[in-house]
């Protein structure tokens, strides 16, 4: 397929996190409708969703596999990947989070924080994330904006800063007011697009308190503005959001943002925001890995189409018509389909058979890949999750993953003897594709067993 090269700058390759039943997958699905990537949002409840796409998950209603697809809003090339939210598949969180560059956190504005959204946190804070938080279901009966923001930097962070406020709520909830702009922005329930109005008159003492709370915590980052602001000037709209984007880079912000994903309200907003706020991949700080058997020599590798190759595995999975599939997040360089590229952890190089750009489940086939992509490959038969793939003549190998060690066991018997051999293989096959799963053969009593994060897991897994 031939395609356009978006510039670096214009990528955001970012990740969708939250506690199980916060909407998460409800808003990646609004994501995709919005940015034309599918004409009808799925439902959760109907089984329709695009990102959740195995068996299992539409039957549950959850995510279980991680699922990356890309879309373009503003002229911007948007990476997503939707994560699970219970804590038994923190696997496909812990390796989203390494090979992205923004999250955005999904809250209930019922439950506000939660277990998972905690632990969540806490690993977007070992890798320095830039974020957004994104407020859901605020048409709900016990919904509280104000009580969620409090709860959030109460238990996350104290750098919580809205950017937004909700019109109304519960039942009454319609829109918000933008707080840069002092525009309302409200949705009357016939048409996707929103209308912008004055800001409704019982509101306007609320709106300008708060928007001189966010001026002021987005003047305290930045001297420049900060001097401004001292001598009585009111800087100006683009400088404000300049700084709000550098604020939110360097984690000094977390711009609050809410919404009505299932009514697809605040949608728009939301991907402006991703755009606006949340770095490329030339705004973070630049990939470090080390040489292979030197571990003290570091080796730098820029986001830029011509550094040496490396990219990092963060996902192995079978597909029933291609074969082993391993999905890699592109750091630098480029390289074409039918080129070689050396696992340091092996020591062995292996020809890339062929290169797909994922939508979920479904493949769109490239001929190549370059920094900032994150794709499929088909012919890494030795490749693992947390394995770096890198350019041949200049290896690198950047710092592996760490999983959480399985905590519950189930003993696995086959129907018959003679599918004793079928039963490991495919055993072993999923242990491939889930770093948190591990099997052996007990030495007591013969038998096969499995170990996972949970109940839940081993019950997919089974």
């Amino acid at each position: 397929m031939a395609r356009k090269e978006a510039p670096i700058a214009d990528v955001r390759i970012i990740g969708i996190f939250a506690h199980v039943d916060a909407g998460k997958t409800t808003t990646s699905e609004a994501i995709l409708y919005h940015t034309g990537r599918i004409h009808r949002a799925g439902e959760i409840d109907e089984g329709s969703t695009q990102l959740d796409w195995m068996d299992q998950e539409r039957e549950r209603g959850i995510t279980i596999m991680s699922a990356a697809t890309a879309c373009h809003w503003r002229d911007h090339r948007i990476n997503l990947i939707d994560t699970p939210g219970h804590i038994d598949f923190t696997a496909e969180v812990v390796r989203s989070i390494r090979v992205i560059d923004g999250a955005v956190m999904v809250m209930c504005g019922v439950g506000g924080v939660e277990p998972q959204t905690e632990s969540v946190w806490n690993l977007a804070n070992h890798e320095k994330l830039a974020r957004l938080i994104y407020i859901n279901k605020l048409d709900r009966v016990g919904s509280d904006f104000e009580r969620v923001v409090d709860e959030i930097r109460d238990r996350l962070t104290a750098r919580a800063t809205p950017i937004q406020i909700p019109i109304g709520g519960e039942d009454t909830f319609r829109g918000m007011v933008d707080l840069l702009s002092e525009q309302a922005l409200v949705w009357d329930g016939t048409q996707d697009a929103y209308v912008v109005e004055p800001v409704p008159t019982d509101m306007i003492e609320a709106v300008s308190a708060a928007r001189e709370a966010l001026v002021d915590r987005i003047c305290e980052t930045d001297d420049t503005l900060l001097m401004q602001r001292l001598e009585g000037e009111l800087p100006e709209q683009g400088a404000l959001k300049a700084a709000l984007r550098n604020a939110t880079i360097a984690g000094e912000i977390v711009p609050v943002l809410c919404g009505v994903s299932k009514r697809r309200i605040g949608i728009q907003p939301l991907l402006d925001a991703v755009v606006d706020y949340l770095p490329s991949p030339q705004d973070v700080e630049v990939v470090k890995g080390s040489k292979p058997g030197e571990e003290h020599t570091i080796v730098e590798r820029p986001s830029t189409f011509d550094a040496p190759f490396c990219a990092s595995a963060f996902k192995i999975m079978v597909d029933p018509y291609v074969g082993h599939l391993t999905w890699v997040r592109v750091f630098s360089g480029k390289l074409s389909a039918g080129e070689s590229i050396y696992n340091p952890r092996t020591g062995e190089s292996e020809r890339v058979g062929r290169i797909y750009r994922m939508h979920a489940d479904r493949r769109e086939q490239a001929e190549w890949m370059a920094a900032s992509d994150v794709v499929a490959l088909v012919g890494m038969k030795s490749a693992m999750t947390g394995d770096t793939l890198c350019d041949p003549g200049d290896p690198v190998v950047l710092e592996s993953f760490d999983f959480p060690e399985p905590v519950i066991a189930v003993a696995l018997a086959p129907a018959s003897n003679n599918e004793r051999d079928k039963l490991q293989n495919a055993v072993r096959r999923l242990c491939d594709e889930d770093p948190t799963l591990l099997w052996k053969v007990s030495p007591d009593t013969g038998e096969l067993v499995l170990s996972g994060m949970g109940e839940l897991h081993l019950e997919i897994a089974v």
